[in-house]
């Protein structure tokens, strides 16, 4: 008998002992059924994960699929979609470091290379002592901290390559090491923001109820179950409150469909799986205020009908999981949540489903289908949520920011959140603010603030006196901006009008000394490492544009390849299956269209004749 990490193998096969069966059936069968009868694949998965070192070995995983009682072939699809989960061995820890387009301009490349060169690996690969796998990651959600690297559950920002000697001999050691680098803090509010959104952030204890209730938390709640369903929803539908996870669809008259709906079972869902790169305002919504979004999915589900929410949380966001399921459990403990909420007959329970890693989730039929146990790729509509949603039941899907918003408009009216933005865009809107700037972090603002009022009032300016290179609005699935759009009003309205995305409100900032084409090329890797693989168009879009955009980076580009660029990116647009693949061409459409000569340029010296080797 040899041995194959933890699992003996006999004759060439994997056999499990009965204590590791037993060990996996105890795993399996702990309290982790959801209100719906059914378990959560991912909470066993990673539960099993760390029971065998970082990854699940082939034979635990067929003896999972037994247990549960599903196909091999299932589970194994499901667990090689996610890449929080993984089959091949891996290190003791496990170092996911961004490199997403934030990362980028901060330096995540000077701090990949010296990682790999400190490690002796590259990224994939294990160390020769088996202690650390290095990897790299779309987006951690650490922006406002980038660079930014997690090793196992602790996050570490504001990376400087001197500091990793440091942390990796402390995870060698065992030392306790601060990680307290990423904590993005809400500053005092600075002169033209106005928070509602951000209301208690940084001035309570988020795991402390009590300080929650002292700020007329729950008043919402009590004064919704005072009223009608109907007229719950009718408050926010007059308050035009727009979706601010990047569509801007009325929130109002999305909560009115799913009244409408006659069912025997309701879902209100939490997508809180921000993964766009640049965003990290969900994750201070979360981590500083975790009872606004309780309370707002209780006010929800009385508003529709449901009796059940989920709260969809990125599985990086370990701080956030952590803080949402004690605030969820204090709400329960307090008569805020269960049975018959404060004696008014209504009864509604909240559960937290954690994602495994994969962008393309954050589109809201993919994270229905993780939630329901399958791989996260989308489904065909129509039918919409309102009507076919979690396990084909009417399911309301809120963004964080969103959600947010239901308790101030709920105490102060309608009228009030009108008063209050642009009359196309009604309240604020909180802009995560990254790249090189003085002062990177959250700002909440009134809609029809200036790109120029983020960047230079709440944001201090350029670093250093530098002038801006370019901007990035929306994240990566956003335009790229040259600094003649500083003073176009930041609203649904005028982002249309200027073919501008707000997306999930990202303002990413880069000097004049930070290469557009580089950038773009991380952008074009983000894009096809997410894509799901579903639909053709997609697929291989994706990878043809960062073909083509390596092409222009390394001076090799044909004569063809700009106009094959902007054939492909319509193509994506047309043909891709979901929002994905058809917001993937946003950064390089735009970026054509406003840096024209970066594109010419380095299609003029791939065919230079240094280029091509002559004299």
């Amino acid at each position: 008998m040899k041995v194959n990490g933890t699992v003996p193998v006999v004759e060439g096969q994997p056999v499990l002992s009965d204590e590791e069966k037993l060990s996996l059936r105890n795993i399996v069968e702990a309290d982790r059924t959801n209100h719906a009868g059914r378990q959560s694949y991912m909470d066993i998965l990673f539960e099993v994960q760390k029971r065998y070192g970082n990854h699940i070995p082939q034979a635990v995983l067929g003896e999972v699929a037994h247990l549960v009682g599903t196909p091999p072939a299932q589970i194994d699809g499901f667990v090689s979609f996610y890449t929080m989960l993984s089959t091949r061995p891996r290190g003791k820890h496990v170092i996911r470091v961004c490199t997403s387009g934030p990362c980028h301009i901060a330096g995540a490349p000077a701090v990949v290379g010296e990682l790999k060169k400190l490690l002796g690996i590259d990224l994939g690969e294990t160390t020769s002592d088996g202690m650390f796998t290095l990897e790299a990651s779309s987006c951690l959600g650490l922006c406002g901290a980038s660079p930014a690297l997690m090793i196992d559950d602790y996050a570490y920002g504001n990376l400087a390559t001197g500091d990793l000697v440091r942390i990796l001999d402390a995870k060698r050691s065992g030392w306790p090491l601060d990680s307290s680098s990423t904590k993005t803090t809400v500053k005092d509010t600075i002169k033209g923001e106005q928070r509602i959104v951000l209301r208690n952030a940084g001035l309570i204890d988020p795991e402390n109820i009590n300080e929650y209730i002292a700020r007329d938390g729950y008043a919402a709640l009590k004064k919704a179950l005072s009223m009608t369903p109907a007229e719950v929803v009718q408050i926010v539908v007059d308050s035009k409150l727009q979706g601010r996870g990047g569509a801007g669809f009325p929130t109002g008259m999305k909560w009115s469909f799913v009244a409408r709906e006659q069912s025997d079972e309701k879902y209100v869902i939490c997508n809180a799986d921000e993964g766009e790169p640049g965003t990290f305002k969900d994750r201070l919504i979360l981590e500083g205020d975790p009872h606004s979004i309780v309370e707002s999915m209780a006010i929800a589900g009385y508003a529709v009908g449901a009796r059940i929410g989920i709260v969809y949380i990125r599985g990086e966001y370990v701080l956030s999981i952590a803080r949402v399921k004690k605030a969820i459990s204090d709400a329960r403990a307090q008569g805020l949540l269960g049975e018959n909420i404060l004696g008014k007959g209504f009864s509604f329970d909240i559960e937290v489903y954690s994602g495994g890693g994969a962008y393309v989730c954050g589109e809201e039929f993919a994270l229905l289908e993780s939630i329901e146990n399958k791989r996260g790729t989308p489904r065909s509509k129509p039918p919409f949520p309102p009507e076919k949603g979690l396990f084909g039941k009417p399911t309301l899907i809120n963004n964080v920011e969103t959600l947010a918003n239901i308790p101030p408009i709920l105490q102060k009216g309608s009228e009030w959140f009108k008063s209050i933005g642009t009359p196309s865009s009604t309240g604020t809107k909180v802009f995560s603010l990254s790249g090189d700037i003085v002062n990177r972090g959250a700002v909440e603002a009134p809609f029809g603030v200036t790109l120029r009022q983020i960047i230079e009032d709440f944001g201090g300016g350029v670093r250093d006196g530098k002038r801006i290179g370019f901007i990035q609005t929306g994240g990566s699935a956003g335009t790229v901006l040259s600094s003649k759009y500083l003073d176009i009003p930041l609203d649904f309205a005028s982002m249309k009008a200027y073919n501008v995305s707000i997306g999930s409100g990202v303002v990413l900032v880069a000097s004049e000394d930070v290469p557009l084409l580089p950038f773009l090329d991380e952008v074009a890797h983000f894009f096809h490492h997410e894509s799901c693989g579903k639909c053709t168009p997609c697929r291989e879009g994706t990878l043809q544009v960062k073909a083509i955009i390596d092409s222009l980076v390394n001076r090799t580009a044909d004569p063809q390849a700009l106009s094959r660029l902007h054939k492909l990116l319509d193509l994506l647009v047309d043909t891709s299956f979901c929002g994905l693949g058809q917001a993937a061409p946003l950064a390089f459409d735009s970026a054509l269209r406003n840096f024209p000569e970066i594109f010419e340029q380095a299609l003029g010296e791939s065919h230079a004749p240094e280029a091509c080797g002559e004299e």
